[in-house]
Formats: structure tokens, sequence, C-alpha cells
């Protein structure tokens, strides 16, 4: 049976269109759920129910509450606040990982930075989930997160000499100075809606900016989890980005640039 759901666009951007409409389906909401703010019990058959994403550090766990308490959004807390919310909703002490709450739920995340290519300085952004993507209702457990990109027109990247073709319809918007959100083509060609989105704008440099208005375009580059890490230089990066290239783990595009 459909549940009363409210699912915002922030929390579909993050848990993806297929999830959320199960989730809208009846599929895989609870019927019955104590309220993560007020932790009465709810039903999501009878009564309005936010959808609530906790996103750790490298964790996140879907949550529900009463419309009338909270709004369905995403909420950014520490990994120790994750498990203690798990441990919550779990509604026992022991320590519940929060694996075992939402065994798919992988976080993409992305490192802005300058990437040297044929001796021209290009802005990028580099994606890696936090866990393997699965195909929705694929079972078993693969990583399809590059045939996926591949599948939307990111093309497999074995060495980083010239830019990737450009990818129309996708972009990166960019408002007053701040990566807000990687966009792709809405469904039946409708308005664009958030592939990625920052939870909150993150701030990228004087020369990505300057290097992004020039070229109006940005590099994406996407690798498995475990493929590139998190490098705290640019030339760190480049050296990542090589090696995943040369292991065949990267796929690319250039997006447009959108905003200002």
């Amino acid at each position: 049976m459909p549940r009363m759901l409210d699912v915002s666009d922030e929390v579909r951007a993050e848990i993806g269109d297929e999830e959320a409409d199960r989730l809208l389906a009846g599929e895989n909401a609870p019927g019955s759920y104590d309220c993560t703010s007020c932790r009465t019990p709810g039903d999501s058959e009878h009564e309005r129910t936010s959808t609530v994403l906790f996103i750790g550090d490298e964790t996140a766990v879907l949550a529900f509450a009463h419309a009338t308490c909270l709004p369905s959004q995403v909420v950014q807390v520490t990994e120790e606040q994750l498990r203690g919310a798990v441990r919550s909703i779990g509604g026992d002490g022991g320590d519940l990982g929060p694996e075992k709450v939402v065994p798919e739920q992988a976080v993409l995340g992305v490192t802005s930075g300058l990437v040297l290519i044929a001796g021209e300085l290009h802005p990028a952004l580099v994606v890696e989930p936090t866990a393997p993507i699965v195909r929705p209702g694929a079972t078993g457990a693969g990583d399809d997160f590059l045939p996926l990109l591949i599948e939307q027109g990111f093309l497999p990247v074995t060495e980083l000499t010239e830019a990737p073709p450009v990818r129309h319809g996708w972009s990166v918007l960019v408002a007053m100075g701040q990566l807000h959100a990687v966009l792709q083509p809405g469904p039946d060609g409708g308005q664009p809606v958030a592939w990625w989105q920052a939870h909150h704008p993150l701030q990228v440099t004087e020369g990505w900016r300057t290097a992004a208005h020039k070229h109006q375009q940005v590099l994406m580059f996407a690798a498995p989890v475990g493929s590139i890490g998190r490098q705290p230089r640019e030339d760190l990066l480049r050296d990542a980005l090589d090696k995943a290239a040369a292991n065949g783990k990267l796929v690319a595009a250039a997006l447009p640039l959108a905003g200002t």
C-alpha cells in the first residue's frame, strides 16, 4: 500500500530516484515507526510522514518522523552521533552498526581541484562514493558505479592526455562563487535535477573559479570506492587520478558550467 511519505528534493538527490520511488510506493517504508523527533509511534499508512536522512562521515541512515514534527530533510551529523541515532532507531542499547540498517546506502564524496591537461589548467570535480554502488534491483555485492555512469554518456579514461568530450544535458551549478550541485537531465526532457547536491555550498579556490569561467565547463572524473581517496594536495590528487586511469577505474566527461 502506498505510504503517506514526504521525500524532499534533497533527500531524493542523496538516495536516488529509484529508492525514493520505492519508498513512496510502500516497498521499503515501514508502516509503523518511532518518530525520530518526538520518539512517539507513527504510522505512514495513515498520517503524513517525513523521511529524514542522517549523514555522517562515512555512512548514512534513513529515519522517519511525523510531518508535524520535522520536514523531510538531510541532516549532517558526526559518525558518533549517527551511531547513537542508529541505536535509538533500532530500539535497543546494543552497538548496531549503520551498515546493518542501510546496507546499500552510499554517499558521494566530491573533491574540487585543478588538473593540468595538455599544458592547460582545467577545473575538475572528482567523485568517489563511500561504498560500492549497486544497480537498483540488483542482487549481490558488485559495484556498478562506473557502468551506470557510462550508460549516462561518461567515457572511460586510460590516461589524462586530453580533456573528455562535453556531456550535454548535464551541468555543474556554481552560484556566488560556491559549488552547489551536479545536475543531470530531468525525466522526459524536463527540468534538470540534482545528481549530486552539496549539503552546504562548497567553497572553491579563486583559481578554480577563474578556470571554470574561462572554459565555461568543469571536468568531472568518477572512480569506484577506494580508488582515489581524500587527497590533501592537487599534485597527490593528480597522481591518484593517473593511477585510477591506468587501472581502468576512471570515467570522465566535461560538464557545462551553470550559474555564476
